[in-house]
């Protein structure tokens, strides 16, 4: 198909509504993992939520602040276990289903349902509840907007497979900025110096306003002429005979099937006539693939294992009395992981060492175990086991900051990487091997989470 009328994506309209939609993927996640400290306060409270520890000096006396219960001590090991496994299974079931139910249905009924969860935990900052129904309700919510979740992501990068390579690219920064605006989200409401609840209730109600966007941005997307340009390419012939163009989409590869049935050798060419392809081929991608399908898995397990389940509970050795000690869990945990990670993940745009052929990516990968024994000899506390090694909050920081950018830069080589090892025809079924690998890393590391964090 000539591109000589293509037509121009005006104001980067399609860029920018990708872009929203990926930040509106992740944003509701990174928001009840940067909430820590307002579940956790909500369920140390003996008299229904309404004595919040507060953020700010706005009471002349300190209040009094009972020791962690059972529920608040095992929150970020549930909270962590409840988003992984929905998750994990989810995918497994949008790869299924995706092809019975229209993709509008799924990634705005998915946004609409995300919605309404926020709405609900937005409400219930005012609510006065026992620390049990919290504690149930809170998991409740963080199992639907995870499954929730899992169909919107894969729907939409199915929906960015229509359009040219680079229109992934919005999706994955949208996704690394998600984390970093929810850490200065929860940074600037401790900055207000209002109690936790009030706070929160900010944070939950902005997360309700860009899912909102995110809505309308994908009402907009098939009224814009650029879209509808590559949705109608999807069903027409594409180009006999050429290499893939910086033009051609994700679906053009896929689709080769689609095409005349004549081109040069190196090729993969496939009538239109010809059948699907066997369930049995799956293992023979998957043979393909194994050492980059086990590598994602493995980061991600090293990763959730770690965070936030140990490096949220990192205290400050400096901060004393000083405001730094409101600050440093936001900043040096979650502000600076999200940011190191969004760098690594930006990373691989411009640089994509090592190959994905080269014995130095699983290296690379293995060699990410040394930042589990690292984290837990930070300062964490309560401790019962461990020495504490690194004690200053630099080393926190500098750890944190590397665990972060190996995280992002290694996962982003290991899944871009996947479907380039197989042929075009195989591409899709290899990038959803990937996907489920990388849930089955998010899911072991919520296990082994329990383990790291008892071992300290």
């Amino acid at each position: 198909m000539s591109t000589n009328n293509q037509p121009q994506d005006r104001f980067k309209a399609v860029w920018l509504i990708f872009f929203v939609l990926g930040l509106g993927t992740l944003l509701p996640w990174n928001f009840f993992m940067t909430a820590t400290q307002y579940f956790t306060s909500r369920l140390q409270s003996a008299e229904n939520g309404s004595a919040l520890e507060r953020s700010g000096a706005s009471t002349q006396e300190p209040p009094r602040v009972s020791s962690p219960s059972a529920l608040a001590g095992a929150f970020n090991n549930f909270m962590t276990l409840c988003a992984m496994l929905p998750l994990l299974l989810f995918t497994c079931l949008n790869s299924l289903v995706h092809q019975r139910i229209p993709q509008r249905v799924r990634i705005l009924g998915s946004l609409l349902a995300i919605l309404l969860l926020f709405m609900i935990t937005a409400a219930l900052v005012r609510v006065p509840l026992q620390p049990l129904p919290f504690f149930v309700l809170t998991m409740v919510k963080i199992v639907l907007i995870n499954s929730f979740g899992a169909i919107l992501q894969g729907s939409l990068f199915g929906l960015a497979g229509l359009l040219p390579i680079s229109y992934t690219a919005p999706i994955m920064s949208g996704q690394g900025l998600a984390g970093t605006f929810a850490a200065l989200a929860m940074i600037c409401a401790i900055a207000s110096g209002s109690e936790l609840s009030e706070s929160a209730f900010g944070y939950f109600v902005t997360a309700c306003v860009v899912i909102v966007l995110a809505v309308l941005c994908y009402v907009v997307l098939p009224k814009l002429e650029f879209f509808r340009y590559y949705q109608v390419q999807d069903k027409n012939e594409y180009r006999v005979g050429e290499g893939p163009t910086e033009q051609e989409t994700k679906m053009d590869l896929i689709q080769k099937r689609e095409e005349s049935g004549h081109g040069d050798e190196k090729e993969t060419v496939v009538s239109s006539t010809q059948t699907p392809l066997k369930s049995g081929s799956v293992i023979s991608i998957f043979k393909s693939i194994w050492d980059l399908a086990l590598s994602a898995c493995f980061v991600f397990t090293v990763t959730i294992g770690i965070f936030p389940a140990v490096a949220a509970d990192v205290k400050s050795s400096i901060a004393g009395s000083s405001t730094w000690g409101k600050y440093f869990i936001p900043v040096s945990c979650f502000l600076t992981f999200n940011i190191f990670d969004w760098a690594g993940r930006s990373l691989t745009a411009i640089c994509m060492w090592p190959g994905k052929d080269s014995r130095w990516l699983p290296a690379l990968v293995l060699a990410r175990l040394i930042f589990v024994p690292a984290v837990m000899l930070c300062n964490v506390q309560p401790r019962q086991n461990l020495p504490v090694l690194f004690a200053h909050d630099a080393w926190f920081l500098l750890i944190n900051a590397l665990f972060a950018f190996s995280n992002g830069y290694l996962a982003s080589l290991c899944m871009c990487f996947g479907p380039k090892k197989v042929n075009a025809m195989e591409a899709e079924t290899a990038g959803a091997v990937m996907a489920f690998f990388l849930s089955l890393g998010l899911a072991l590391g919520a296990i082994f989470s329990f383990l790291f964090r008892t071992i300290v």
